[in-house]
């Protein structure tokens, strides 16, 4: 909803996702994930008191231990959001698993423009990577750059693979996908949430506006085609800022 949130202020992100989530409780999820990185990082504890005994599960946390799992020389880049990065919670939460590491974070805006219009490979993008990351893993003495390559906003696993192909076979590339579903799956397991018996899920997919436009860039994301009739458009109430 309302997306993108790298470049709102901390107010917004924190508005904007206490209204979507105040959607969701109202029809009866028993967990909340929050799949973005920036509203992780600044709206999460406010989610968190609003909702409990809800569980609510953010991306960074998960992203960060993964990260901290990864290097081998303690040397981590964290590619985010603006906002993200501005906040440094990915770096608070990488040196308080790793004390000794060395987080370097990098604003990557274009990488959501090229994300959500479906570039994802050719010399644009290989151009737009070199010129924001040259200057981590290039420049300098090769054993200052970093092993490990964190992705910080879950626009970025797209470019997963033109990132591998510049930065080469040396660079971990960590996506906090696949630990937060762990996460989840704990947390329903923990609490019996879990069902068994219904083992495939209905997705639903609800937006502020713009259904085309949102199942043009959901089906780059997903893998699959989308139309906009999938896609229910929802009018989120004011909310005051927590």
């Amino acid at each position: 909803a309302r997306l993108p949130y790298g470049t709102k202020s901390a107010g917004s992100i924190r508005q904007y996702s206490l209204q979507a989530a105040r959607l969701l409780h109202q029809r009866g999820v028993k967990c909340l994930v929050v799949a973005c990185n920036t509203a992780s990082a600044i709206a999460l504890d406010a989610l968190t008191q609003e909702f409990a005994p809800v569980p609510v599960l953010g991306v960074l946390e998960p992203g960060a231990a993964a990260a901290c799992r990864a290097t081998r020389c303690g040397r981590i880049a964290v590619l985010a959001t603006e906002s993200t990065v501005r906040g440094g919670a990915y770096q608070a939460a990488i040196t308080r698993r790793l004390p000794r590491a060395v987080v370097t974070a990098r604003p990557c805006p274009l990488f959501v423009a090229l994300a959500e219009e479906g570039w994802t490979d050719g010399p644009v993008v290989e151009g737009v990577i070199h010129r924001y990351l040259d200057g981590v893993f290039v420049d300098g003495a090769e054993d200052s750059h970093p092993d490990t390559l964190l992705l910080g906003c879950t626009h970025f696993p797209v470019l997963a693979p033109a990132l591998a192909r510049v930065l080469g076979p040396g660079i971990a590339i960590v996506d906090s996908a696949a630990t937060t579903a762990a996460s989840l799956a704990e947390a329903l397991d923990s609490r019996g949430l879990a069902r068994s018996d219904q083992p495939r899920g209905k997705v639903t997919l609800l937006a502020t506006d713009g259904a085309e436009r949102f199942a043009r860039v959901g089906a780059v994301f997903l893998g699959r085609p989308l139309a906009a009739e999938d896609v229910e458009i929802v009018d989120l109430a004011p909310a005051s800022v927590a």
